[in-house]
């Protein structure tokens, strides 16, 4: 998959043609005013070990330090601050207003958003943050999801994998090769992420009731879901190559411009074109 502009990215029309892990993605400084439509999702890459700057400081409401205070040891509190800062930064830049001002609040299940609807004017979004880095994922009037994890061989093991993956997804995981199965495991877990964090639900949504691929050489996607038997067509994912020795995932609701999420499903196989197409990624830089 190349970066370019209105190369088709989440519905190939030969879907063996995608390969599992995108090549060629390019990064680029983000804009100040960034502007999204309907058939764009923005993938922001923020580092979480910048210096500190009056700018974040100024970023942070009340309710985003009252959380950090919980947290048990510097590193981790600096991380959430940085990671939260970066956040409001960025939607202040879609949105144009002060970002320690933005009304973020989170769902039933966690899940944050802006609540004033008329200031968001349809803009989703998530956060995920691992080690030194976080991907904030934009979209409009489509859920999003998305899933960073920095990859740790010691975690990888086969008590971990059948307590969090399904059942299909413990036999693909242990018939790969052994010097494949740190990639395969983190593309499992980013892939099961993003899906249940694009859904709303979190760690509610049952690990073992849906099943994602596995195996580096496989394209992202939802195979099977006893969740919802439609959300293999609801849903798309793609691979994010965030940075050397992180796996992420974006998932991403899929709904044509003006429809309901139900008219804007398609067919797994990619019968017909997916009316979006443009994945940008930028790079958060402080102004």
């Amino acid at each position: 998959m190349k970066m370019i502009e209105a190369t088709p990215l989440f519905e190939p029309a030969d879907r063996t043609a995608q390969l599992a892990t995108s090549t060629a993605q390019t990064w680029k400084v983000g804009p100040a005013k960034p502007v999204i439509w309907q058939n764009e999702v923005h993938i922001w890459r923020a580092r979480l070990d910048v210096p500190w700057s009056w700018t974040f400081d100024e970023a942070l409401c009340l309710d985003d330090r009252t959380r950090a205070d919980r947290f048990k040891f510097e590193s981790d509190r600096r991380k959430f601050c940085a990671a939260r800062a970066s956040l409001r930064l960025i939607l202040s830049r879609y949105l144009q207003v002060k970002p320690g001002r933005l009304p973020l609040e989170a769902g039933e299940f966690g899940k944050p958003f802006i609540a004033d609807r008329k200031l968001a004017q349809g803009i989703n979004f998530n956060l995920s943050h691992s080690h030194q880095l976080a991907l904030i994922a934009i979209s409009r009037n489509r859920e999003v999801g998305v899933d960073v994890e920095f990859m740790r061989s010691d975690f990888v093991t086969d008590e971990v994998a059948s307590h969090f993956f399904s059942r299909a997804e413990v036999e693909e995981f242990r018939a790969v090769a052994p010097n494949l199965r740190t990639r395969a495991f983190f593309n499992c877990w980013t892939r099961k992420e993003a899906y249940i964090k694009a859904r709303g639900e979190g760690l509610y949504c049952p690990l073992d009731q849906f099943d994602v691929s596995v195996a580096p050489d496989r394209p992202a996607l939802l195979l099977d879901s006893r969740v919802d038997a439609n959300d293999t067509r609801r849903w798309s994912f793609e691979n994010l190559s965030a940075g050397d020795r992180y796996a992420a995932t974006v998932a991403l609701e899929r709904r044509a411009p003006g429809t309901d999420a139900s008219a804007g499903m398609l067919p797994v196989n990619g019968a017909h074109k997916e009316n979006f197409s443009r994945l940008l990624l930028w790079d958060f830089v402080e102004a």
